[in-house]
């Protein structure tokens, strides 16, 4: 059968799905992100970084994604997508699709990106095309910087394999020696150690000429290969399965950072998933390659030149000093609506009359720490109680945490070293905590601690007052710049008595018979939000006021997915924003055609998740940590939120009501799952939620409403 009928038939069997593939759809969303790098007038910069972006998106993608395809590709076991492929069919069409992006996301580099850098006194160059002065420099710095940091590894009959790093550049040089016949090459690797600079900086005038280091080792690589012939030398990457699974013990026995450290170590050694190379490459070396670790020609990603081979590299330029101003400066964060009139005062006092929502990145980060803060000092504060799951790099949350140990307060956090690509720097702050004499749980058995909740117990006279956060980002002041969340500060005692039962049952053997107002997983968060959807079902069959209005990361779980199918066939009218992966087929007959699909991908990463149901015209609004994925529902520590206070409703509602408006950020999926890029009409302003935000009254709050 040829390739052609494979294709067709293969292309049948997903459009016929009623589901979209989880990894399709991922890179549908990685065009999305290149599309930002596409808009013409965004400054240069930050095109640079969202070209950048898509580059780690996709390293991720392979390690994850394609990594734990092949973990059952290699151990034989079955495994069909949900659009019906079997493993060996799907790993084709995704390798395919792939190929297709990177080509677009090189030619658009090359032929929109790198000729508008020297208009901008920016140019990336050759070694061969800088000045004669310039070209010592750079031999010095060769000689005395990056030639003691490099060693060649030959591999031959004395020497065995090495073990090539996983997502650095590497050359592969192939020799032989002068006396020898062609079939007695040689393959020697150089891997280029990551801390060294991907591009060597030269000032001349008003241009910074940036040449790469791949082309610094390859002008001087003959420096390693005396009296030998070198026949070629080809730069390539490799890309290795980083999903493994970790296997905990129940009582978390002293051993287990040692055994998370080991897990770590496969990340450098697990099986090749992907090569990158150059092209005009060696194709005797790729052969043994590709026999070495058991790869196709469809594992093989050809990179033309003069595009870059890991776009990473580029965040050196886009973070550059000298470069700030080609960048979109971030604007003042505004205060929250709900404290703007007496923003400075006590934190404390505040919370005491009402509930504040913080709308990142839109209000500051720093009410948040203005408490936690205050409460490290505050002889009056007894305990402070937090998870964590991701830390800004000298984190000011782990200070205070430190600060109020110090000061004799219990401190019990609830740490999830477990956090992809984080893993090393959680385990270095949670073991000063434990030092520190804080109390420090390392996850609970095999879930994965993603809720984000903080408890400050404070005495107040003769009695205790709780003040909790319930939150959808992480604990992490830098992101909180970047990342669009929402958090409740409160001293509300349902929330206070909630957050405390979910405390106690992670830190203690305990199963609370349920909360007021939290949902969590992995005991009913699946079936609730269900029957908050079946619910809307029966409201619209009734004849009642209905809709749902959703916005998430990732769409994936399949019971999820059905219960709004069944709501849409009922007459229900669904809005649902979802970033990134959506498995939902939006708009098909007698399925779906209540549902409408939309994404926003911009200058911030919408990372808030929030859940409306009409409720026969009494809303209920929840936010909070969790997407509708499998592994948010079964395999994590998760919760939701109900917003109880009818303004703070009101602010979840107008975020909701001004992700539908927006018509600069957002696409439209379409029901075949391709997106569509949303233009204003005629005459129409741009709406773009990224500024509008900032511009938030409380008359606009009291006002918002969605059906």
């Amino acid at each position: 059968m040829s390739d052609l009928i494979l294709k067709d038939r293969y292309s049948t069997q997903i459009d016929n799905s009623q589901y979209i593939s989880r990894d399709l759809s991922w890179l549908k969303f990685n065009h999305r992100v290149l599309d930002q790098a596409k808009k013409e007038g965004r400054p240069l910069l930050d095109r640079l970084k969202f070209l950048a972006i898509t580059a780690s998106n996709a390293d991720e993608f392979f390690m994850i994604r394609m990594g734990s395809l092949y973990n059952y590709l290699d151990y034989g076991k079955e495994r069909v997508d949900l659009s019906g492929l079997k493993a060996i069919p799907f790993k084709r069409r995704l390798l395919s699709e792939f190929k297709i992006f990177t080509k677009e996301q090189t030619d658009y580099f090359v032929e929109h990106l790198l000729p508008e850098l020297p208009k901008n006194g920016i140019k990336i160059t050759q070694v061969e095309n800088l000045q004669k002065k310039e070209q010592e420099r750079v031999k010095n710095y060769f000689q005395k910087v990056v030639h003691p940091m490099l060693t060649p590894m030959v591999f031959d009959s004395f020497h065995t394999f090495p073990i090539l790093v996983n997502n650095v550049l590497i050359f592969g040089v192939v020799t032989r020696s002068r006396e020898e016949h062609e079939e007695k090459r040689k393959m020697s690797f150089i891997q280029i150690p990551t801390n060294l600079p991907r591009f060597y900086e030269i000032e001349r005038n008003d241009t910074f000429y940036f040449v790469p280091i791949e082309d610094i080792v390859r002008t001087y690589i003959d420096s390693f290969f005396k009296n030998v012939e070198i026949i070629s030398e080809t730069l390539f990457r490799v890309t290795r399965n980083g999903d493994f699974t970790l296997e905990e013990s129940e009582d978390l026995e002293a051993n287990f950072i040692d055994e998370l450290k080991s897990k770590l170590k496969t990340r450098k050694t697990g099986r090749v998933v992907r090569i990158e190379v150059e092209d005009k490459y060696d194709k005797w070396l790729i052969k043994q390659l590709k026999l070495r670790w058991e790869l196709d020609e469809e594992n093989i990603i050809t990179v033309h030149k003069p595009g870059l081979m890991d776009y990473t590299g580029l965040w050196q330029i886009v973070k550059h000093p000298e470069f700030s101003h080609l960048c979109t400066p971030i604007p003042a964060p505004v205060q929250p609506v709900s404290i703007s009139q007496d923003a400075d005062e006590n934190i404390f006092k505040i919370l005491k009359r009402r509930d504040i929502m913080l709308h990142h990145p839109y209000n500051s980060f720093e009410p948040l720490m203005n408490l936690l803060e205050k409460a490290a000092e505050d002889p009056h504060v007894l305990s402070i109680k937090l998870t964590i799951y991701r830390l800004a790099k000298n984190s000011r949350i782990i200070e205070s945490l430190l600060n109020a140990a110090e000061n004799g307060k219990h401190v019990s956090v609830l740490f999830e070293v477990k956090a992809r690509f984080d893993e090393e720097n959680n385990m270095r702050e949670a073991k000063r905590l434990q030092k520190a004499g804080c109390f420090v749980i390392y996850g609970v058995g095999l879930l994965k601690t993603h809720t984000k909740l903080m408890l400050i117990v404070r005495k107040e006279g003769e009695k205790v007052t709780r003040y909790v956060h319930l939150a959808s980002g992480n604990y992490n002041e830098a992101t909180a710049r970047l990342y669009t969340d929402v958090g409740i500060l409160s001293t509300n005692e349902v929330y206070a008595s909630d957050v405390s039962e979910f405390f106690n049952a992670i830190t203690g053997h305990s199963y609370p018979e349920k909360y007021e107002n939290l949902i969590t997983a992995p005991r009913e968060m699946r079936n609730s939000l269900i029957e908050l959807i079946l619910n809307e079902a029966k409201n619209a069959t009734s004849g009642l006021p209905s809709g749902i209005v959703i916005k998430i990361n990732s769409l994936q779980d399949i019971d999820v997915i059905n219960a709004l199918y069944q709501a849409s066939q009922a007459g229900v009218q669904i809005k649902l924003t979802v970033r990134g992966i959506c498995c939902l087929r939006p708009g098909r007959a007698g399925l779906s055609e209540n549902i409408a699909v939309s994404s926003i991908v911009g200058e911030y990463l919408e990372h808030s998740r929030i859940f409306y149901f009409h409720n026969n015209g009494e809303p209920k609004v929840y936010a909070g940590s969790a997407d509708i994925m499998v592994r948010s529902f079964d395999r994590r520590l998760e919760s939701l939120f109900l917003i109880n206070d009818p303004f703070l409703k009101k602010q979840a509602i107008n975020i909701l009501k001004f992700n539908q408006k927006d018509n600069y950020n957002k696409y439209v999926m379409q029901e075949d799952g391709s997106y569509e890029a949303v233009q204003p009409g005629e005459n129409e302003p741009i709406f773009n939620i990224h500024k509008e935000f900032y511009r938030v009254t409380r008359d606009m709050i009291e006002n918002a409403s969605l059906f």
